[in-house]
């Protein structure tokens, strides 16, 4: 079945494009299995997809499986986490040939970091009062998947030691507390590097989430682009149509793509598939008019199969 037309540039439409890059499953911080993602976007109209779990592409063998039984278009993707200038910022890389060579060998560095971190943190919440934090969490996660703070908040929750989630995060886990421990991520330019090494698109992820000024966002966009970086989400989720504007102008200025994702994690919240502010009309051109992915995105024509993508 061939992916419905997608638009050439953003001319301002608000009518839902079928097109969501920044989605996560079971396979890191996500509620629900690669394949329910898959069924949940079929279900809600969302053609083109990228699965783009933390540091991880554990899930998108499941996850194309599913989009070839539901004819949803699968772009294989993950989400990396870097530092700069001692910000964590996360990368988006669209992966059309998958994870390979140095981006393969950082995906194994980045589970042992994240292994790591959760030991340290284990050990923090034990000073607290978990007894066994470790498997408390794990218990929580489940058997796969990289444990996270929010594990550690559900354990803290599930032993009586705090009343919910959100008191677990403001007395223990959130920023500068006990459990917020600083993993020791890679460079964003040397991450940039491995994505664009395999042949993807590099895709600074919701720029407007990191608490930056203007001017200082323009720096992290200048040295993005300046790795290799090609393109930018220009919506994530749903957000001010004016600081949108204004994004969209500073990706023009340096030349950079426009991506687009819900950045969902959950059913039931406020974001879902395919879920997100509207994109004005700018020239910035969508990502998937890259040269690296227009091959394989074809707009409007069978050039890949479902889920093959």
């Amino acid at each position: 079945m061939p992916l419905p037309a997608l638009p050439t540039r953003f001319d301002g439409d608000s009518a839902p494009l079928g097109v969501d890059l920044h989605m996560h499953s079971t396979a890191s911080d996500g509620a629900l299995p690669p394949a329910e993602v898959v069924a949940l976007c079929a279900a809600r109209g969302v053609w083109l997809m990228a699965l783009t779990d933390h540091d991880t592409v554990a899930g998108v063998a499941e996850a194309g499986e599913a989009a070839t039984r539901l004819g949803v278009h699968l772009l294989p993707a993950v989400e990396l986490s870097t530092r700069w200038h001692g910000i964590g910022i996360h990368v988006v890389g669209l992966l059309p040939q998958g994870a390979r060579g140095a981006l393969a060998e950082g995906l194994g560095d980045q589970a042992r970091a994240r292994e790591a971190r959760a030991e340290e943190i284990a050990g923090r919440m034990e000073k607290i009062g978990l007894d066994d934090a470790l498997t408390r969490a794990r218990e929580q996660a489940g058997p796969h998947r990289p444990l996270g703070r929010p594990d550690f908040a559900r354990a803290l929750v599930a032993a009586g030691l705090v009343p919910d989630m959100a008191t677990a995060f403001r007395k223990h886990l959130g920023s500068g507390k006990a459990g917020d421990v600083k993993a020791h991520w890679p460079a964003l330019a040397e991450v940039v590097g491995w994505v664009v090494e395999a042949g993807g698109v590099a895709v600074l992820a919701h720029p407007l989430r990191y608490g930056l000024t203007r001017r200082k966002r323009g720096q992290l966009l200048d040295d993005f682009s300046a790795a290799g970086g090609q393109a930018a989400e220009l919506v994530s989720g749903f957000q001010n149509v004016d600081v949108t504007r204004d994004l969209a102008r500073q990706l023009a200025e340096r030349e950079l793509y426009a991506s687009l994702g819900s950045d969902f994690h959950f059913p039931g919240g406020h974001l879902a598939p395919g879920s997100m502010s509207p994109v004005p009309r700018t020239a910035v051109p969508p990502v998937w008019m890259h040269p690296r992915l227009a091959g394989v995105v074809a707009t409007g024509c069978d050039a890949a199969a479902p889920g093959a993508l």
